[in-house]
């Protein structure tokens, strides 16, 4: 399940960076090399799907990545090396503690 998140991150990701990439910025940006897509749907039309297919792609990234991160907790991969770990340093312990020896004059 969490290798399928992760690719749906990826995807959105580069589609994200697309999006952007076409839209008009002050130095004319990609879409004015579009002509063709401007005649067609009209100027104010592309803008408003852009933007509107930008703040979609946003949001479907911030929800794949809560959604990413909780599953790994589900999963417990983390909880469960913790807790091997914490055992690793209980045992290693020693059973008495450790007293400074006076030092020698």
């Amino acid at each position: 399940m969490y290798t399928v998140i992760v690719i749906l991150i990826l995807v959105v990701s580069v589609l994200l960076g697309l999006v952007v990439l076409v839209q008009n910025s002050k130095g004319g940006g990609l879409i004015s090399n579009f002509g063709s897509a401007n005649q067609m749907m009209g100027v104010r039309q592309t803008t408003d799907f852009l933007e509107k297919a930008t703040w979609t792609m946003a949001i479907i990234l911030v929800v794949l990545c809560l959604v990413s991160s909780m599953s790994i907790k589900v999963n417990g991969t983390g909880d469960v090396q913790d807790s091997q770990i914490r055992e690793q340093i209980e045992l290693n312990m020693p059973a008495t503690p450790v007293t400074d020896a006076p030092a020698a004059e």
